[in-house]
């Protein structure tokens, strides 16, 4: 269980300025939600952290080390992504065991059967799995193999960016649940991106609003109910999720 901190995260693609400069901190165990209209730079953030992308200026430190300065084996025994997409993430024509298996054979990790068997059903699924394809599971199956995937290596820090969004309405909760309850059993401290105000009042314990590349407000779970946002753009947003909610 560690602290996340970002300092002063900043991006350029080009003349446009992606993320001005963003400075927030996790603390240990803590699940921080990042939220924003599409293009708010929430995504952006979590590939600068897990160093996906590289040309950002600023630091991002997990229990005050610098993920700049690990060296690769470490960053990744440190911290994990699990991707919006089930279908893309991973590689069609890769078995469930090899999906596995990859991160614990560059790892140097022994034992590699018993881990695989073991994070199948930390996320609910049998063994038998190991020997399927991506294409024989369904989104939220594929969904709980990415996050296993994220697990076996036994990281602190897990960056989910929307990670229920390509998945049925049906299927969103329970891998909502199964993230809560990882959280709970492990101590992990979570960044997550989300659209869905919904999702971070059941996850998270505060949350980022993100307007043009900015954090304009960090609140409070709490303050969803009540919309008690100071800022416009933050009220705004939640009043409009709210409304949105009283609808359906």
């Amino acid at each position: 269980m560690k602290p996340v901190s970002v300092e002063h995260m900043s991006i350029r693609f080009g003349a446009v300025t992606i993320l001005p400069d963003v400075s927030f901190d996790v603390a240990a165990g803590e699940c921080f939600g990042l939220v924003g209209e599409s293009g708010s730079g929430k995504s952006t953030i979590l590939r600068c952290a897990s160093m996906l992308l590289s040309i950002w200026t600023g630091d991002v430190t997990i229990g005050g080390r610098s993920v700049r300065e690990m060296p690769l084996n470490e960053r990744c025994r440190t911290l994990q992504m699990v991707f919006q997409d089930p279908y893309g993430s991973l590689h069609p024509r890769h078995s469930i065991r090899t999906v596995l298996s990859e991160p614990l054979k560059i790892q140097g990790l022994d034992d590699r059967e018993r881990r695989m068997r073991e994070a199948l059903g930390d996320v609910g699924l049998p063994a038998s799995f190991l020997d399927r394809y991506p294409h024989q599971l369904s989104g939220g199956q594929r969904q709980r193999v990415a996050i296993a995937r994220a697990l076996i290596l036994e990281p602190e820090v897990l960056l989910l960016d929307e990670p229920t969004s390509a998945l049925d309405v049906s299927v969103q909760a329970e891998i909502l649940n199964l993230l809560v309850r990882l959280r709970e059993e492990r101590g992990f401290t979570y960044i997550m991106v989300s659209h869905d105000l919904a999702v971070i009042d059941h996850m998270c314990d505060r949350f980022a609003v993100m307007q043009s590349g900015e954090i304009v407000e960090v609140l409070p779970r709490e303050a969803i109910k009540g919309n008690e946002a100071t800022h416009p753009y933050a009220r705004e947003l939640i009043g409009a999720s709210l409304e949105y909610e009283s609808v359906v």
